[in-house]
């Protein structure tokens, strides 16, 4: 068989599996509620392993190598900080979102700052995670385009197309059971692609010698840059969609919290292997453009081993694809159709309407994919606008009696308003734009808490009530 051939008989053969995965699950996805939560509770391991693999998709894969290439091992903070960021998760959220069991970030944040909130934020989270899905696709139909011989146009539309057929049959069951699979076809992936390219090289003290001194520093992007990405992975962990419909999905508080540690456990050595990638390509392919610096480690490996990376990266689109497409398609479920649309609560519209939600929320990225140069800048101002979230997640649990309702609307919108701003702007004066995101709603909450204070909406007393019957009901 010919090189082409063997590696698309392996990708083949993985996408197989998954449609028989899917459809095993589909038994069990026959109301839009078991579509959207699993119909039933997941070991921790199922789920940090599900967290993870969400936020390892093509972009993040591609995107470390590229920055790698350019800067060195300090590339892997972009994703070592989603793994410190899920830490904190577990110690500081992960508690309080199983005792509210709410499985969208709308319905928390609704407890707080009532229901107005609610809308905004579902709105704000499907813009956030369809801007992450730009990225994932741009860096798959990069790929893809390079490894498979097709244009980047196919390429992209090809990957789009698979990536939502899955997660329309099953749901989150299948969700579950495939990114467990994806798991460790990504690392088993990483592993090879960071490898055997370092053996080509002679080892670690050869590729040290042959790179500047720079790539092996960990702050050479430098040190804001690594406390933005530390910023935006907090915020992606403290407030994202399929975070909370993953851990509503566990057994009980102690189980999501170990499912947190199991997360950053994944994420942790996937971005320092892929920075290693990066960096093995810049020995071995020094006069490409870094953004191809993956790709061409694969194309210089044997078809077998070079299957089995592309089926890796295949396992980091489809996971962060399936987890956005059902997140979003949650969200506008419960946010927007049930409640104005199927006032009757016809359980077969509600399930008709998720399906062809996640068809909507795994095509529409697809043409502006077409446009999108830097992959990883993408995916962080994904994160960004979800750290505003976050900011507002962390007052409504810690400080309830912070700001009022109006200004965490407020907060919000404006929020979406200037961290894009400041990320088309180029991030004006070195500032990047995760600064812009948390600064928005703490200035804006800030102000209408001094302003404001009589007027403060009963919600937010609501909130505390509420989280303490909660957690006393947990205690006992």
């Amino acid at each position: 068989m010919s090189s082409s051939a063997i590696i698309l008989s392996i990708s083949g053969a993985y996408i197989v599996l998954l449609a028989l995965i899917s459809v095993f699950a589909s038994r069990k996805s026959r109301s839009s509620e078991s579509f959207t939560t699993g119909g039933k509770s997941f070991p921790a391991i199922f789920i940090g392993l599900l967290m993870a693999s969400e936020f390892i998709g093509t972009s993040a894969s591609l995107g470390t190598a590229q920055g790698a290439y350019e800067y060195g091992i300090s590339a892997s903070w972009n994703l070592v900080a989603l793994g410190v960021g899920f830490v904190l998760f577990s110690f500081i959220l992960a508690k309080r979102y199983k005792a509210l069991g709410e499985n969208t970030i709308s319905g928390v944040l609704r407890r707080g700052y009532g229901e107005r909130v609610r809308l905004a934020t579902s709105f704000i989270m499907v813009v956030a995670l369809l801007t992450v899905a730009v990225a994932v696709y741009a860096g798959g139909g990069a790929i893809f385009s390079s490894l498979l011989g097709m244009d980047k146009v196919t390429a992209t539309v090809l990957t789009a197309v698979l990536s939502v057929l899955y997660v329309t049959i099953g749901g989150m069951r299948s969700v579950v059971y495939t990114n467990l699979l994806h798991a460790v076809v990504m690392l088993a992936g990483i592993i090879i692609a960071a490898t055997l390219p370092l053996n080509r090289i002679g080892g670690f003290s050869e590729l040290h010698s042959s790179l500047p001194a720079s790539f092996f520093s960990w702050n050479a992007v430098g040190l804001g840059q690594i406390i933005a990405w530390m910023i935006a992975g907090a915020g992606a962990t403290f407030a994202t969609q399929y975070i909370v419909q993953a851990i509503a999905s566990v057994r009980n508080e102690k189980t999501a919290k170990r499912a947190s540690v199991y997360s950053a456990l994944l994420l942790i050595p996937y971005g320092l292997l892929s920075a290693l990638a990066g960096m093995c390509a810049a020995v071995l392919f020094p006069n490409i453009e870094s953004v191809q610096a993956l790709p061409v480690l694969v194309t210089n490996m044997s078809a077998f081993t070079g299957g089995i990376v592309i089926a890796g990266l295949l396992a980091a689109l489809f996971g962060t694809i399936s987890a956005i497409s059902l997140a979003v398609s949650t969200l506008l479920l419960k946010d927007f159709y049930r409640p104005v649309f199927n006032k009757s609560g016809d359980d077969r519209k509600n399930l008709r309407f998720a399906r062809l939600a996640v068809i909507f929320a795994g095509i529409a990225p697809m043409l502006l994919a077409l446009f999108a140069s830097d992959i990883l800048e993408v995916t962080f101002l994904g994160k960004a606008i979800r750290s505003a979230l976050a900011v507002l997640v962390l007052l409504m649990f810690y400080a309830p009696r912070y700001g009022t309702a109006t200004g965490a609307l407020v907060s919000m919108v404006s929020a979406l308003v200037t961290t894009i701003a400041w990320f088309l702007a180029g991030d004006p004066f070195g500032v990047d734009n995760a600064y812009i995101a948390i600064l928005t709603p703490l200035v804006i909450m800030t102000i209408s808490h001094f302003l404001g204070g009589r007027g403060r909406r009963r919600q937010q007393k609501t909130a505390t009530a509420e989280q303490g019957a909660a957690a006393a009901g947990a205690v006992k």
